[in-house]
């Protein structure tokens, strides 16, 4: 029965393949991945400024809206990870098609966002069963079901099913998040800290960011409140502190030590903001570091927490690539952790912790789940963030069960325990390979140095590109590492984003690259990279 079930699945996927063949018969595997950037979707969690591509009919609109008439600081908010770059890159994306001869390559390859899926990264099955077993709960009624399921994942969605009223995916939820899912989050974060967590403490959300929006809603009232925030930074900080109508504190990395976090420079920054009238809440750390790719010593931890403790600063953690570590003498741990380990709890620190299943090694990016796990905070004011999440209803079932599944995989003697560790580990693994295979392509190029990548899904080289290069940028008014990855990307198709869209320090040069594309074609990656460094080189060489 298993072997029939199989070959009639079989035979509806290799049907629907065919039919996507004839739709997309001239497309390479690349040209199939979906549209990156799309400026008018302000339901999407990145944000990016207007296109500067405005046509005069645009200009001298009679229509009722326009960029003087809207918010200014939706104007203001800038998200570079899907900017000027991307944009470039789908319309050769589209010529592509119909005019292959035209360029020097044949695939557009996105290196510009963290979407492990559209590069090619497989789901893990279990997760991907579970899912699918609670989205169709008319499967568990069915004999072939245990044919094609593994038996823990069939017990799971029975299990998570129980805990929805009329087990009714589909319908609205508790606003922070169906009880028994947050059950089995707080359960993951006890296992993974050693220290008791509160399923109350728990908000589920649409992915981290619509938690980090919350926060900047909740502390924000004016453009005299501060956010602490890592330079270079990930654009959604910048961009949400922005359309809130905040100040960004900016605290540098050291990019000499290993972009090294310094107390000293987060005390300076603090008091510079201070004396200038601005009121600074919070303190913003991204661990692993986007787009740098460090880990934080356990010690620098500690001096962090005990920095916001001393300074009554939220401490807003962003953990998303907790999974996300690739040498050994590196470790994650969360900031919870270090804290209650400090002796610090509830009534000491103020602490939000962010999780997402869009990175890591599931990278469901699509399913849009997350979770911040909310401490420190009084009872009155906690009511506030319930209220705040209450006027989005609930974020999405889907992205909810697969984020209490990533907080409660498989677990030893589980009937998907071995797969699963198998599937986890190889994605880990190849991941760890190609960052190193990059980060040491990248130093062999003429003035360029990059550090290794600890964890995340990053790579952060600097370029220390020739005057005759900068001035070039400066004719075209752009930014030198802009104009280098434009060039980078109409001569090979390799999209990667600017330094500057994540700010950096004055007169120094970046791009990020991700480390995703799948580990065959990276060498290809590297052949194009080198020989169009080489030539722009030549051709700016002072």
């Amino acid at each position: 029965m298993r072997r029939f079930v199989i070959g009639q699945a079989k035979n509806l996927i290799d049907q629907s393949r065919r039919r996507q063949h004839i739709h997309h018969k001239n497309l390479s595997f690349l040209s199939l991945l979906p549209p990156f950037s799309a400026p008018s979707d302000s339901s999407s969690r990145h944000l990016s400024s207007s296109s500067s591509e405005m046509s005069a009919s645009d200009s001298s609109s009679s229509l009722p809206v326009t960029l003087d008439s809207i918010n200014p600081k939706v104007i203001k908010c800038e998200y570079a990870v899907r900017g000027e770059i991307v944009n470039i890159a789908q319309r050769l994306q589209e010529d592509l098609k119909t005019n292959k001869d035209a360029y020097p390559f044949d695939e557009i390859i996105y290196c510009n966002i963290g979407n492990p899926q559209s590069l090619g990264q497989q789901p893990i099955t279990f997760f991907r069963e579970v899912l699918a077993l609670c989205s169709h709960t008319a499967l568990l009624d069915e004999s072939a079901t245990h044919g094609l399921f593994s038996s823990d994942s069939i017990e799971r969605a029975w299990k998570i099913l129980d805990q929805i009223p009329g087990k009714a995916t589909g319908a609205y939820s508790h606003s922070q998040g169906i009880k028994g899912l947050r059950d089995a989050i707080a359960a993951g974060i006890e296992a993974r800290d050693g220290f008791p967590a509160d399923p109350n403490d728990i908000f589920m959300t649409d992915g981290a960011s619509p938690g980090v929006h919350m926060m900047m809603q909740l502390l924000i009232t004016s453009e005299k409140d501060g956010i602490l925030c890592p330079i270079p930074q990930y654009p959604l900080y910048s961009a949400s502190i922005a359309l809130h109508g905040g100040t960004l504190v900016p605290y540098y990395l050291d990019e000499a030590s290993g972009w090294g976090l310094e107390i000293s420079e987060l005390k300076k920054q603090l008091e510079d903001a201070r004396s200038k009238g601005i009121t600074v809440r919070a303190l913003a750390v991204i661990n692993p570091g986007n787009p740098t790719g460090q880990v934080l010593a356990e010690e620098n931890q500690r001096d962090i927490v005990d920095f916001c403790k001393q300074e009554g600063l939220v401490l807003l953690a962003d953990e998303v690539y907790q999974e996300n570590v690739y040498v050994p003498d590196k470790k994650f741990h969360s900031f919870k952790k270090v804290a209650r380990s400090m002796g610090y709890g509830e009534k000491d620190l103020a602490l939000v912790s962010f999780q997402s299943v869009s990175k890591g090694y599931y990278g469901e990016c699509g399913k849009r789940g997350g979770y911040m796990e909310v401490t420190g905070f009084t009872s009155d004011v906690r009511e506030q963030i319930y209220k705040m999440a209450s006027v989005n209803l609930c974020s999405n079932i889907s992205g909810q069960i697969l984020a209490s599944l990533i907080m409660s995989p498989p677990k030893p003697g589980d009937d998907s325990y071995e797969s699963y560790i198998a599937e986890k580990d190889g994605i880990l693994s190849s991941l760890a390979r190609r960052a190193k295979t990059l980060e040491e392509a990248l130093n062999k190029l003429e003035g360029v140095t990059c550090n290794r990548a600890e964890g995340a899904m990053y790579l952060f080289p600097c370029l220390h590109l020739p005057q005759k290069a900068i001035a070039a940028a400066e004719a075209e008014k752009t930014a030198p590492d802009n104009f280098y990855c434009k060039r980078l990307l109409k001569a090979t198709g390799i999209v990667v984003v600017p330094g500057s869209g994540f700010r950096q320090v004055p007169g120094t040069w970046h791009f990020r690259c991700t480390i995703l594309p799948q580990e065959d074609k990276i060498p290809a990656i590297v052949d194009r990279l080198t020989a169009f460094h080489k030539s722009f080189m030549d051709e700016f060489r002072d």
